[in-house]
Protein backbone atom coordinates (compact mmCIF):
# COMPACT_ATOMS: atom_id res chain seq x y z
CA UNK A 1 0.00 0.00 0.00
CA UNK A 2 1.18 3.60 -1.02
CA UNK A 3 1.70 6.07 1.41
CA UNK A 4 -1.16 8.24 -0.60
CA UNK A 5 -3.35 5.23 0.11
CA UNK A 6 -2.46 5.03 3.72
CA UNK A 7 -3.45 8.63 4.33
CA UNK A 8 -6.65 8.99 2.32
CA UNK A 9 -7.67 6.03 4.35
CA UNK A 10 -7.05 7.73 7.63
CA UNK A 11 -8.60 10.65 6.56
CA UNK A 12 -12.06 8.90 5.01
CA UNK A 13 -12.06 6.76 8.90
CA UNK A 14 -12.06 10.16 9.95
CA UNK A 15 -14.52 11.50 8.11
CA UNK A 16 -17.10 8.43 7.92
CA UNK A 17 -16.52 7.95 11.84
CA UNK A 18 -15.54 11.21 13.32
CA UNK A 19 -14.15 11.49 17.00
CA UNK A 20 -15.57 13.64 19.32
CA UNK A 21 -18.65 14.76 16.85
CA UNK A 22 -21.44 15.92 19.48
CA UNK A 23 -22.30 18.49 21.59
CA UNK A 24 -21.55 19.26 25.57
CA UNK A 25 -25.53 18.93 27.97
CA UNK A 26 -23.63 21.61 30.07
CA UNK A 27 -22.79 25.74 29.67
CA UNK A 28 -19.57 24.82 30.64
CA UNK A 29 -17.66 24.86 27.07
CA UNK A 30 -16.67 27.27 25.32
CA UNK A 31 -18.26 27.47 21.82
CA UNK A 32 -16.86 28.90 18.52
CA UNK A 33 -19.07 29.47 15.09
CA UNK A 34 -16.86 29.60 11.62
CA UNK A 35 -17.72 28.76 8.46
CA UNK A 36 -15.65 29.10 5.33
CA UNK A 37 -17.57 30.84 2.96
CA UNK A 38 -15.40 29.50 0.05
CA UNK A 39 -16.92 26.58 0.03
CA UNK A 40 -19.52 26.24 2.69
CA UNK A 41 -17.63 24.10 5.18
CA UNK A 42 -18.92 24.76 9.11
CA UNK A 43 -17.77 24.19 12.38
CA UNK A 44 -19.03 24.36 16.12
CA UNK A 45 -16.18 23.79 18.36
CA UNK A 46 -17.25 23.30 21.68
CA UNK A 47 -14.16 23.08 24.64
CA UNK A 48 -13.84 22.88 28.16
CA UNK A 49 -10.84 24.58 29.32
CA UNK A 50 -9.84 24.01 33.64
CA UNK A 51 -6.79 24.73 35.06
CA UNK A 52 -4.85 25.64 31.48
CA UNK A 53 -5.93 22.46 29.91
CA UNK A 54 -7.96 21.24 27.24
CA UNK A 55 -10.05 19.13 29.28
CA UNK A 56 -12.45 18.35 26.69
CA UNK A 57 -13.08 19.16 22.66
CA UNK A 58 -16.49 18.04 20.24
CA UNK A 59 -17.38 19.33 17.26
CA UNK A 60 -20.52 19.91 15.08
CA UNK A 61 -20.42 20.42 11.22
CA UNK A 62 -21.26 20.09 7.72
CA UNK A 63 -18.46 19.88 5.05
CA UNK A 64 -16.03 17.93 3.06
CA UNK A 65 -14.40 15.00 4.35
CA UNK A 66 -10.72 17.67 4.93
CA UNK A 67 -12.71 19.63 7.08
CA UNK A 68 -14.77 17.29 9.00
CA UNK A 69 -11.31 15.13 9.30
CA UNK A 70 -9.23 17.18 10.51
CA UNK A 71 -11.77 18.37 13.02
CA UNK A 72 -12.03 15.08 14.30
CA UNK A 73 -8.29 14.53 14.64
CA UNK A 74 -7.90 18.47 16.09
CA UNK A 75 -10.05 17.19 19.11
CA UNK A 76 -8.50 14.08 19.99
CA UNK A 77 -5.43 15.84 19.57
CA UNK A 78 -5.94 18.18 21.99
CA UNK A 79 -7.78 16.85 24.85
CA UNK A 80 -5.62 16.91 27.79
CA UNK A 81 -3.07 19.56 26.33
CA UNK A 82 -2.27 22.70 28.47
CA UNK A 83 -3.16 25.71 26.24
CA UNK A 84 0.42 26.74 25.27
CA UNK A 85 0.63 22.69 23.81
CA UNK A 86 -2.75 23.17 22.18
CA UNK A 87 -1.60 26.73 20.35
CA UNK A 88 1.60 24.76 19.44
CA UNK A 89 -0.40 22.25 17.72
CA UNK A 90 -2.20 24.58 16.15
CA UNK A 91 1.24 26.01 14.94
CA UNK A 92 2.56 23.14 13.79
CA UNK A 93 -0.56 22.16 11.61
CA UNK A 94 0.06 26.00 9.93
CA UNK A 95 3.87 24.46 8.94
CA UNK A 96 2.50 21.41 7.82
CA UNK A 97 -0.11 23.41 5.38
CA UNK A 98 2.77 25.03 3.95
CA UNK A 99 4.84 22.37 3.31
CA UNK A 100 7.26 22.17 6.34
CA UNK A 101 8.36 19.15 7.55
CA UNK A 102 6.60 18.59 10.87
CA UNK A 103 5.85 15.54 13.04
CA UNK A 104 2.92 14.88 15.46
CA UNK A 105 2.75 12.92 18.63
CA UNK A 106 -1.33 12.34 17.11
CA UNK A 107 0.35 10.76 13.87
CA UNK A 108 -2.86 10.85 11.91
CA UNK A 109 -2.76 15.00 11.64
CA UNK A 110 -0.14 13.87 9.21
CA UNK A 111 -2.06 12.32 6.72
CA UNK A 112 -3.65 15.71 5.85
CA UNK A 113 0.20 16.71 4.50
CA UNK A 114 -0.70 16.42 1.08
CA UNK A 115 -3.73 18.88 1.34
CA UNK A 116 -0.86 21.57 0.85
CA UNK A 117 -0.55 20.38 -2.76
CA UNK A 118 -4.02 21.88 -3.45
CA UNK A 119 -4.15 25.71 -2.07
CA UNK A 120 -7.84 25.73 -1.83
CA UNK A 121 -8.19 22.80 0.27
CA UNK A 122 -5.91 24.37 3.01
CA UNK A 123 -9.04 26.73 4.12
CA UNK A 124 -11.09 23.20 4.82
CA UNK A 125 -8.18 21.38 6.72
CA UNK A 126 -7.45 25.07 8.67
CA UNK A 127 -11.04 25.87 9.77
CA UNK A 128 -11.02 23.54 13.08
CA UNK A 129 -7.45 24.83 13.74
CA UNK A 130 -8.51 28.68 13.17
CA UNK A 131 -11.69 27.72 16.02
CA UNK A 132 -9.39 26.07 18.53
CA UNK A 133 -6.98 29.56 18.19
CA UNK A 134 -10.13 31.38 18.74
CA UNK A 135 -11.67 29.54 21.53
CA UNK A 136 -8.12 29.76 23.91
CA UNK A 137 -8.36 33.47 22.78
CA UNK A 138 -11.80 33.53 24.12
CA UNK A 139 -11.14 31.50 26.93
CA UNK A 140 -8.23 33.92 28.30
CA UNK A 141 -10.96 36.45 27.95
CA UNK A 142 -12.69 35.31 30.72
Amino acid sequence: MQLDDLYRRVIMDHYKIPRNRGKFESDEAITIDLNNPTCGDTISLQMQIEDGKVKAAKFLGEGCSISLSSASMMTDAVKGKTIEEALKLADNFSGLMKGEPVEFEYEDIEALSGVNKFPARIKCATLAWNALRKGIEQSKGN
